[in-house]
Formats: structure tokens, C-alpha cells, sequence
């Protein structure tokens, strides 16, 4: 854990510390950027004959691309939703939803998969490591828009590229010695590069706040909640991204710090639906600048044209 610890501190909000072993790292982040700089150069790009929007960002954990892609796929009818389904207990491809039924569970499907298949009464959500076979179903579903979640790797698929921009990045380099995936100036390659703070921004609201929370989550760097955490937390439990929890043992921590709650994100949420435990939730929504939303309202429309 205390291994963990430091290497998400030393990718996300580096002390001096940290930069002797990045430097060390050094090198074989400038192999890997390399070679995912000649693997997308040398890609060829399948058209699949349907506008395809995909919203990724460069570096590894969260950076708003759940709530963005909810907040996109709630603009368009017909809309299916693609993602790899990170964290899942499954294989294969699997229906998470199908225009707003949910279809699978949420261990079937990944805990962002799910959250975008509760949020998005319309839409349908598939969740596959193939991302080609998941477009040929999306398709003969009936879908005339598919919305590629963190899609920007996909370097063969022909797509609207929508790359999403931390409002600060303090370690620039490629994995191992950071958290980017392949150099920060392969952000080039997007349709749109939309910066946090002025492109979009997060809006955070609070559901059956307690005057004493336990605050659990699994998500990426989970430093980033500091800011939005409301009064009440006596204590903090931080999971690894995606990781699932055990209700027993949450419920002794609720008894050993006397907490009435658990304050959870709506992602690590859909993992407790079965707990018969109380939720305090912090929900997070995207105000997106109408000049992003515009951008891809005309790709998908002009698509449409040219066909």
C-alpha cells in the first residue's frame, strides 16, 4: 500500500523526493513514448461507416471521462456507448445496457461502465476489449452514434478525437517516470484538446450528508477529492482504482470511528447498491463550454451529410 502510495504520488503531485527516481525512469519512458509515437504513425485507421466520437486523455487514471461522456451521450438519441469495461470481473463483450435497460451487473461490467448505464436512461452501453466487435453490434442494434470511452489508443479506429487536459500537469513525462501514455505532444493528433478550468469544468453537489462520514473510494489519485471532501470525514479509506469493497469490513470501520455514513463518488457507489449500509454520495457533473459541444454536434451532423 505504502508502495502504491508513492508511485501515484510521484506520476500525480510529485515532491523533490521523487525526482531522483523519476530521472532514473527516464529512459524508458523516452523507449515507450517512442514506440506508442511510431505505433501511431504508422497506424491505418478503419472508417466503420458511423460517426464515432471518442473522449480520452493522455494520462493513466481519472480525468472527467465518465461525466463527459455522460454529458455527451445525453445530447444524441440512438447513442451507444463503448468502453473496455477496466476493473471488471469478465471477459469478452458484454451488454451492460441496452437504450437504457441494464442488462449486466456491475461486476460484469466494470464500475464506470455501469454509472454511465444507471445515468443514461436512453442510450445503450457495451463494454469489450475488442472495440471492433463492440461497433458491429452497436451498429446492427440500430445505433447511428457510438461514443468511444477513452478511445484516444485506438489509434486504427477513424474517429472525432476529443483529448481531455488536466488543468495542471506536474510530472510531463511518459510511463514508467509519469502518468502520461505516450508523449504530451501527441495531444496534436485531437479534434479538440479541452482543458479542465476552461473548457469544462466539475461541479460537485452532496446526497444525505451525516455529521460523521467515513470517506471510501477506489478511484486514481485519489489526492484530487481533497478539495471537494465537505465537513464530517473522520477517516479515509483509499482502494486501488477499480478495486471492490468488502461490506463487513466497512461496516466495522462505520462502528470503530462512530460514523453515522460513507461518503462515496456515484462511481464507487454502483459497487454498493447490494450494502445495506448508509451512503452519503458526492456527484459530479460537467459544465462542457458550448464551443466543444458545438465542434462535435457538426462533425456528427456533417457525417451524417456525407453519407
Amino acid at each position: 500500500m505504502r508502495l502504491r502510495a508513492f508511485y501515484e504520488q510521484m506520476l500525480f503531485h510529485p515532491k523533490w523526493y521523487h525526482w531522483t527516481m523519476i530521472l532514473l525512469l527516464s529512459p524508458l519512458s523516452f523507449l515507450y513514448g517512442t514506440g506508442m509515437f511510431i505505433r501511431r504513425k504508422s497506424a491505418k485507421r478503419k472508417d466503420f461507416g458511423i460517426p464515432i466520437v471518442s473522449v480520452g486523455n493522455l494520462i493513466v487514471g481519472g480525468s472527467g471521462k465518465t461525466p463527459f461522456v455522460i454529458a455527451l451521450a445525453s445530447r444524441y438519441s440512438d447513442v451507444a456507448v463503448i468502453s473496455r469495461g477496466y476493473g471488471r470481473q469478465s471477459k469478452g463483450l458484454v451488454e451492460v445496457s441496452r437504450k437504457g435497460k441494464v442488462l449486466a451487473s456491475v461486476e460484469e461490467s466494470g464500475d464506470e461502465p455501469m454509472l454511465m448505464a444507471q445515468s443514461l436512461s436512453h442510450a445503450s452501453v457495451i463494454v469489450s476489449e475488442e472495440r471492433h466487435a463492440a461497433i458491429a453490434l452497436a451498429k446492427e442494434q440500430g445505433a447511428k452514434l457510438i461514443i468511444l470511452d477513452d478511445g484516444f489508443n485506438r489509434v486504427e479506429i477513424e474517429k472525432f478525437e476529443i483529448l481531455l487536459e488536466p488543468q495542471r500537469i506536474k510530472n510531463p513525462f511518459p510511463f514508467p517516470a509519469g502518468p502520461f501514455r505516450e508523449f504530451i505532444f501527441c495531444k496534436r493528433a485531437a479534434d479538440i484538446v479541452a482543458k479542465e478550468g476552461e473548457d469544462f469544468m466539475r461541479k460537485v453537489s452532496y446526497e444525505a450528508l451525516t455529521e460523521r462520514m467515513i470517506l471510501v473510494t477506489a478511484i486514481s489519485d485519489p489526492q484530487r477529492l481533497e478539495k471537494y471532501l465537505p465537513s464530517g470525514v473522520v477517516h479515509k479509506i483509499y482502494l486501488p482504482d477499480h478495486a471492490y469493497f468488502d461490506a463487513s469490513y466497512l461496516e466495522e470501520q462505520m462502528h470503530q470511528y462512530q460514523a453515522k455514513s460513507i461518503l462515496v463518488t456515484e462511481k464507487d457507489a454502483v459497487k454498493m447498491d447490494s450494502f445495506k449500509l448508509p451512503l452519503s454520495k458526492m456527484k459530479l457533473k460537467l459544465e462542457i463550454k458550448e464551443t466543444v459541444l458545438e465542434k462535435t454536434d457538426r462533425y456528427v451532423k456533417e457525417y451524417g451529410d456525407e453519407e
